[in-house]
């Protein structure tokens, strides 16, 4: 291999840490400021605002004819190791502070290390010019080796890495690869030949190119936040469909930066408007597509889209940069005019746009505005045909379709569909409510319903729960069942997505708990409302989770979870919550706590024995629910059920049973994410 391909093999490798980083950091951050889109566009600006400073700091560097480019390059990479190997202890740091110093401090701690990864683009851009003349082809190389090994990074975290290896083991095998490229790359320094390079004019590209970089980052991002939107709904919240999403999108920048290199820049404009008009039809067809087949190998659609928008950004270059020794420089404007697209993508569609209009409209904002962008690149381009396309019916019953997949039926057909940034609330006409496409329930509060018993159970293993905690509040069924519990006198319900309580107030069934003066329902991330209300005090903490399985799940099952929550309880408390059946999670539960009870897929877990009373629990039922005398006799069964094998759906099982089964199972912590990755 010469010169070259060594320097394309250990650029590619730059990029697997760099997205690993990414990765695990925006985890490990949720901890600190909650699962919400708030704690997402801070982390993602962050990332994206480090980026380009990088770049411009890249600049300034590629101009200094006494600092060698792998030189450079080979410190930043023992930067960002050394920074990456202490981050997770870093950001412990950043959790102990206030809301505001919290978002200051965080935000500080991702700049530092991304600032560094900005600033390689530039400097090996000045590099390779240099040596090849031909900014295009640089930039284009360049950009698909590193994005390719993003890419790359993606599955790998995905498919293996964070299962196995946890949050900290993945951020340990990051550090060790930035250091082993480091090493390389001095390596390759020292047996190349450097001459300096000759000083020439500034390269700075036009007002009009920067803003055309800007516009192709905002576009693309813009696109990237709804796919993931649509792929975490067809999953139903797979953990694996961001990563998936992420890598998708990467491999396709990737390989239109390769094209990129063999394409006239007179192909631009023809270029967007193909982009553009296929980033609208890209979610029809994926809903299309998931009819017939899994939603992994619907991923190709969103590459070819990602591929088209990457090739417009190094053919932007090569047109706006001078093919000189000042071309790194010209490069960090426009690969900081990209950034700063990016960004305001990220934040003007993830935070604004899903709060103010449905999906469909957003792709058709960004349609046009793509579109607009290749008018101005070419009047004459006959864009407004392929803007036509904006106007197709191909959006109908578009969540039926992402949810329901080889099931779907055109009869069936969503009564509610509430969207905001925090998610999409769905229901049908049998009042069947989904968030993000799985299921949450029934809205009813009717003993009728299995789903309500255990709601209703809470005075089966507590006396007198006066003050009580609800985490999360979905389809309102359990928040209105404790509402009305005889001695409750203070409720507090936290709920991440406030498109529930909307959906709430259109019907009858559960919408008195928003009226009951008892019941105060907190939109935030529950953690993080738990975080900073840790002086008060609850008889009983109630959480339905989500699927074990869900993205973040562990947020709300892992010992750190638990201990704070424990930390709640007043003498006597108990923690009463959802498993979903994982054997993991219910472990955990039994292991922190010294008192736990399973009844069914839920765990009961006390610092104080249980007092246990079926006479009571019937006398505060009948008075809650109006039940029938039989109905109750049914459901007393299921609490005589004790460590019987094989009753798992309403069994109760004793805390020695499950310690004694669970034996081969892990305790799930925020770092080994247990349950989530299985």
């Amino acid at each position: 291999m010469n010169h070259l391909h060594w320097l394309y093999l250990l650029y590619f490798l730059s990029g697997f840490p760099a997205l690993l980083y990414q990765i695990v950091w925006q985890r490990a951050l949720f901890t600190v400021f909650g699962v919400n889109v708030e704690s997402v566009t801070v982390v993602v600006c962050a990332f994206m605002l480090g980026l380009g400073c990088g770049s411009l700091l890249g600049g300034r560097l590629s101009r200094n004819p006494r600092i060698p480019a792998l030189c450079a390059f080979a410190v930043l990479e023992l930067g960002i190791a050394a920074y990456g190997s202490l981050s997770l202890h870093l950001f412990q740091f950043a959790s102990a502070a206030g809301p505001i110093e919290t978002f200051v401090k965080a935000f500080a701690l991702v700049l530092i290390p991304t600032t560094l990864m900005g600033a390689t683009l530039p400097l090996l851009t000045a590099e390779l010019v240099r040596r090849n003349s031909h900014v295009g082809q640089s930039v284009g190389m360049l950009y698909f080796v590193n994005t390719l090994g993003s890419a790359a990074a993606c599955f790998a975290a995905a498919l293996y890495l964070m299962r196995h290896f946890g949050m900290s083991g993945t951020i340990s095998l990051a550090a060790a690869m930035n250091s082993v490229i480091a090493g390389a790359v001095l390596l390759l320094h020292r047996h190349s030949a450097y001459t300096p390079p000759a000083e020439q004019p500034n390269s700075r590209a036009s007002i009009k190119f920067l803003a055309l970089s800007a516009i192709v980052g905002f576009v693309s991002l813009g696109h990237e936040i709804l796919w993931y939107r649509v792929y975490s709904f067809i999953t139903g919240g797979n953990p694996r469909s961001f990563a998936y999403v992420l890598g998708a999108f990467l491999s396709g920048i990737a390989l239109g930066s390769l094209a990129a290199r063999h394409m006239p820049e007179t192909a631009l404009a023809k270029l967007l408007i193909a982009a553009n008009a296929l980033a609208f039809l890209s979610t029809p067809l994926i809903a299309q597509a998931v009819q017939h087949t899994g939603y992994a190998k619907t991923l190709p659609i969103i590459a070819a889209t990602a591929a088209l928008l990457g090739a417009a950004f190094p053919l932007l270059c090569h047109a706006a940069i001078a093919a000189n020794s000042n071309a790194g420089t010209g490069l960090s404007y426009m690969y900081m005019a990209n950034i700063a697209g990016s960004t305001l993508g990220s934040y003007a569609i993830g935070f604004v746009a899903l709060d103010l209009m449905p999906l469909h409209h957003i792709a058709i904002l960004l349609t046009v505005f793509g579109m607009l962008a290749a008018l101005w690149l070419a009047p004459r381009t006959p864009w407004i045909a392929a803007a036509a396309v904006v106007f197709l019916p191909v959006y109908g019953q578009i969540y039926e379709r992402l949810m329901l997949q080889e099931d779907f039926d055109p009869s069936y057909k969503f009564t509610d569909i509430v969207e905001t940034r925090s998610g999409v609330v769905t229901v049908d006409d049998e009042r069947h409510i989904y968030g993000g496409g799985a299921h949450d329930g029934v809205l009813t509060s009717s003993l009728a319903n299995d789903s309500c018993v255990r709601p209703y159970s809470l005075s089966y293993f507590h006396p007198n729960p006066r003050e009580v905690l609800l985490i999360g509040v979905a389809g309102g069924a359990w928040t209105e069942i404790v509402g009305r519990h005889p001695s409750l006198e203070r409720a507090v319900a936290v709920e991440i997505n406030p498109g529930y309580l909307e959906v709430i107030s259109r019907y009858p069934e559960v919408a008195g708990l928003l009226k009951n003066p008892k019941v105060q329902v907190v939109a935030d991330d529950a953690r993080r409302w738990m975080n900073r209300n840790k002086h008060q005090r609850f008889d009983a903490i109630l959480m339905d989770t989500v699927q074990h399985w869900r993205s973040n799940a562990t947020n709300l099952l892992s010992t750190e979870m638990l201990t704070l929550a424990r930390g709640m309880l007043k003498p006597g408390g108990m923690f009463y919550y959802n498993t979903t059946y994982s054997d993991d999670a219910i472990k955990t539960g039994a292991t922190i706590f010294p008192h736990a009870l399973r009844f069914g897929p839920f765990l009961a877990v006390s610092e104080s024995p249980f007092q246990l009373d079926e006479a009571r629990w019937r006398t505060i039922v009948e008075k809650q629910s109006g039940a029938p005398k039989e109905r109750l006799d049914e459901i007393a069964k299921y609490f005589q059920t004790v460590d019987e094998t094989g009753a798992e759906h309403f069994a109760v099982e004793s805390r020695d049973s499950i310690l004694r089964r669970t034996k081969r199972f892990r305790v799930i912590t925020d770092d080994n994410m247990a349950s989530e990755w299985k």
